[in-house]
């Protein structure tokens, strides 16, 4: 599970965009941390940044090139997420691509500025809906200005192409989760074909899941598409060589056989060539079992991750998007927070949640602080900020899992953020100077307990599986391991363990919740929309919920001062109450497996916006001028080669983001070809 999109909304130090009008950096080699340039551009909603990568010139040349086999097979998949987020993608984005390198007509009009912004957020999405909201782009130019940019560049798009660029109402989701509707037929995300039912996908997986191991289950459906065949009857189609996708995945798992080479180690080497079976096989099994190898190798300074992994796009929560990050290990800083993964039984054991939902021995949970070298699929361009993983709930009870934070990503961000939002919609002096003095240490805390805490935590009841939940099942888990992190922010053992140095901490964390989960998050939303994001319906599910049920006795209030809406906490130790009696709740429902129950919850608290409060929201946020969202280029790295052989790898900077896009489809495009 990935913790995406959470950190900028919560942090005090308000990491939730960047300033517009940056100035781009043209050195293409690592500044020092005063001269290095976070900012790349701004356009329509969104913030392009830059990472360093420190410490790369400290591996050596072995691990270097170790580094940039898995970057490459990151990159040789990059075409796979624009495929099953929507059908036509490919043709889109390749149309789009082949007018910016070859139109030679009038590039300083509004209508190309549009058009070139357009294909702008079709990078950054990997396709033609929001990252965030699965709403449609508007193109903002002409049906009849594409047409001429076609003809002058020779390009065609089919009919249903072009319908699905200028036809409002045509594929206007890319997942929907609207109870109301078949959430299948209702989403244009291409993990089924168009003509599938939620009740068709429900009983084929009903029928499969009566042959698997209920103590060991596979991850039904994580790695393959269900088309309808000329009968009528379902099938699977698999990614792997020889199936779906396999023109990309050859070279994926040719980068991946070539990375096992110049493994640390051989645990490490293990896991890779198991990977790349499951790539050749796409065998569930062996995805499994690649997931054990993985999760026990933890020697070490390289790690990844590399596979269809979270399944948020999916409406029946299912099917995994693929997603590459290249990690270096930040020996210093994990050495600091080693302390959360160590207590980890602790931590368990104090939960508030039911005894019979506790695991009684908390097994193989790592933890480390890593920077990036290289992400793609959906970790880019929009990154998490950390990631727990496997997801597979027995693989986690029986051998562990792996969590880390994106350290550099956390930096970048903080790097190029202000502390406007803080300043906007914090009541008080007292509010903002804790803010400022504790919001970045809870921030960190709050991503390392979310995820090596959080989502470790709890167990499932006998023959319980984590698709019960369905389309309410990523909500639900997101608030249950935001609970864990909020509940125990306020503990007095975080002190004992050093992690800080007064209680401040949580308080800071606690009024960012609030803020963010009740009105800043609601800037991403446009006018009558209603929350479909998973992680946003997460934090407005656990604020309001904590909200109305503290009205009695005050413990959030509602300020009004000069037209302008605060939400006030007045009693931190009954929010922590709060919090706790609501984690009790959610673990409830994730344990049995209550659907009915986490429909209610998430329908009731987590899914309808006050109106007259988000069109304030908007105002308030409109003049303080940050994009809602933003996202990174990665860093580029080149061969060293001698005689025919690589001997080394060097790192640079890009500072474009278009230019490397285009890069980008150019030597990755293997289903665009």
């Amino acid at each position: 599970m990935n913790f995406k999109w959470i950190l900028p909304l919560a942090m005090a130090s308000a990491l939730t965009a960047c300033d517009s009008g940056s100035e781009t950096n043209t050195e293409d080699t690592m500044s020092s941390e005063d001269n290095f340039e976070y900012k790349v551009e701004r356009f329509a909603d969104i913030a392009i940044l830059r990472y360093q990568v420190e410490g790369f010139e400290k591996l050596t040349p072995k691990q270097r090139m170790l580094v940039y086999h898995l970057n490459e097979a990151g990159l040789s998949g990059r075409d796979i997420i624009y495929s099953t987020n929507y059908r036509h993608n490919l043709a889109i984005r390749g149309a789009l691509e082949a007018i910016i390198r070859n139109y030679e007509g009038d590039r300083n009009s509004s209508q190309w500025e549009s058009f070139h912004t357009y294909a702008k957020r079709v990078w950054f999405a990997s396709g033609i809906h929001h990252h965030y909201s699965n709403a449609k782009f508007e193109p903002g130019f002409s049906r009849e200005y594409l047409d001429e940019l076609l003809a002058a560049t020779n390009q065609s798009l089919s009919e249903e192409a072009l319908k699905a660029i200028f036809d409002p109402e045509y594929d206007k989701k890319k997942v929907s989760k609207d109870p109301g509707s078949d959430v299948l037929l209702a989403s244009a995300v291409n993990f089924y074909d168009p003509d599938i039912t939620a009740a068709e996908a429900k009983a084929f997986y009903a029928a499969k899941g009566e042959t698997i191991d209920s103590l060991r289950p596979i991850s039904l459906g994580l790695n393959s598409k269900l088309v309808r065949l000329p009968d009528g009857s379902l099938e699977e189609q698999v990614y792997h060589v020889g199936g779906l996708y396999s023109e990309a995945i050859e070279q994926v798992a040719h980068h991946l056989s070539e990375a096992a080479k110049y493994a640390e180690n051989e645990a490490q080497a293990k896991a890779l060539r198991l990977l790349v079976e499951y790539y050749k096989t796409g065998d569930l099994e062996t995805w499994d079992a690649y997931n054990v190898a993985w999760v026990e190798a933890t020697e070490g300074d390289i790690d990844y991750i590399n596979g269809f992994v979270e399944v948020y796009n999916d409406p029946l929560g299912m099917r995994g998007s693929y997603e590459t990050i290249v990690q270096i290990r930040d020996f210093e800083a994990s050495k600091r927070m080693a302390r959360v993964s160590e207590e980890a039984q602790w931590f368990e054991d104090n939960s508030p949640i039911m005894d019979e939902h506790k695991k009684s021995n908390v097994v193989g949970i790592t933890y480390n602080i890593v920077t990036v070298a290289g992400e793609a699929g959906d970790a880019s361009p929009s990154t998490p900020i950390g990631v727990n993983l496997p997801n597979a709930n027995w693989i986690r009870s029986q051998h562990g899992s792996k969590s880390v934070s994106l350290g550099n990503i956390e930096h970048a961000y903080e790097k190029a953020s202000g502390t406007g939002f803080v300043n906007e919609f914090a009541f008080s002096s007292e509010e903002r100077e804790r803010a400022i003095k504790y919001g970045d240490i809870a921030g960190k805390l709050h991503t390392a307990l979310h995820e090596v805490i959080g989502h470790a935590s709890g167990q499932l009841n006998p023959g319980v599986t984590k698709d019960k939940l369905e389309n309410y099942g990523s909500t639900i888990e997101e608030a249950r391991a935001d609970l864990v992190a909020l509940y125990y922010l306020m503990d007095e053992h975080l002190i004992e363990m050093g992690l800080v140095e007064s209680l401040e901490a949580g308080k800071a964390e606690y009024d960012n919740y609030i803020r963010n989960g009740l009105m800043i998050q609601l800037r991403r939303l446009n006018p009558g929309e209603d929350i479909e994001e998973d992680h946003m319906r997460n934090r407005q599910l656990v604020a309001l919920w904590a909200y109305e049920m503290g009205k009695d006795e005050n413990v959030i209030e509602k300020k009004v001062v000069d037209g302008k809406t605060y939400f006030v906490i007045n009693d931190y130790a009954k929010l922590r109450e709060l919090f706790g009696a609501q984690l009790r709740e959610i673990q409830r429902i994730t344990s049995e497996g209550d659907f009915a129950a986490a429909q209610e919850l998430v329908e009731q608290y987590g899914v309808k916006v006050d109106r007259e409060l988000h069109a304030e929201v908007l105002r308030r946020a409109e003049a303080l001028d940050q994009a809602p969202y933003s996202g990174f280029v990665n860093p580029i790295l080149t061969p060293v080669m001698e005689n025919g052989q690589m001997v080394d790898v060097e790192l640079n900077y890009a500072d474009d983001f278009t230019e490397q896009m285009l890069y980008y489809s150019e030597k990755y495009g293997f289903l665009s070809k």
